[in-house]
């Protein structure tokens, strides 16, 4: 059978003006011409994706969506209507959410994580963004130290929360950010802490590894920032721990020792309210 949802191989048993027509145990499968790849002809095996279109028929394309069935995603609200809001996951047509799998209703350009599946009563590919009971915490096969893949959430007031290898909850402390993330954003990570309520911390530095690295990136980016902007900004070593968070995506700790490697290297100023570039 198809594997609705994410990537199958296809092979092509026929073409037609419009495209051309895939063999498959749930019958042929239509691939329309603008995504069939130059040369292609019957006979050849395609790598494919594999989805109901608005009319309810199979559809192949060579188009790579942001996520598949079983993935974790964070995706953009494109419509909402009273049955559900759609989201772009980069097909043309847009991903349906359901009314009653949206955990807080949606709206139209603003960035949701949710989780993909095919709908038993529709066999059409849809999401949710009520993600616990797709997460495991509950049978972490996880250790200390571990590196991992993480996919960036949603902000808390004391971190980000991150899925984990597309499986599991966890959070990165604002101390351990140290660089610009995103929602959506994917990275590389390392489980700092499994606690025993089954919560699991997660950071971004390499056990064993020193400081010298993140406070080397950190200076780097303060750097390229002035250097992009007008040579100053509006916060220093007496700013609030949330204010350079909010500006740096840094911990306080992570910024003084920056400015102060940058201010001995005689790169900048700092002044009780501010920092600016040297000239």
């Amino acid at each position: 059978m198809v594997d609705l949802g994410n990537f199958n191989e296809l092979e092509i048993a026929r073409e037609v003006d419009f495209g051309v027509y895939f063999t498959s145990e749930d019958g042929d499968i239509l691939m329309p011409g603008k995504y069939v790849p130059e040369g292609a002809k019957p006979g050849d095996w395609l790598r494919v994706f594999v989805y109901r279109d608005s009319e309810d028929r199979i559809i192949a394309t060579t188009l790579e969506p942001y996520a598949t069935v079983g993935e974790f995603a964070c995706l953009t609200c494109t419509d909402e209507t009273p049955f559900g809001a759609f989201l772009d996951w980069g097909l043309e047509k847009d991903l349906l959410v359901p009314l009653h799998n949206q955990k807080n209703k949606m709206q139209v350009g603003k960035k949701y994580c949710v989780y993909l599946y095919v709908d038993e009563t529709t066999d059409r590919v849809v999401a949710t963004s009520k993600l616990g009971k797709y997460l495991q915490n509950d049978d972490i096969q996880l250790n200390e130290g571990d590196e991992v893949q993480l996919l960036i959430a949603n902000p808390t007031e004391i971190g980000i929360k991150v899925i984990i290898n597309n499986a599991y909850v966890g959070i990165l402390y604002k101390n351990e950010v140290f660089r610009d993330l995103r929602m959506g954003d994917k990275t590389t990570g390392y489980i700092k802490a499994i606690r025993p309520d089954n919560k699991i911390d997660v950071t971004l530095r390499k056990p064993g590894a020193t400081l010298v690295g993140e406070k080397d990136e950190a200076a780097d980016r303060i750097l390229r920032l002035l250097e992009q902007g007008s040579g100053w900004m509006p916060i220093s070593d007496s700013s609030s721990p949330e204010d350079i968070y909010q500006t740096l995506a840094m911990s306080k700790k992570t910024f003084k020792r920056a400015i102060g490697s940058l201010y001995k290297a005689g790169k900048i100023d700092i002044q009780p309210d501010s920092i600016r570039l040297k000239k």
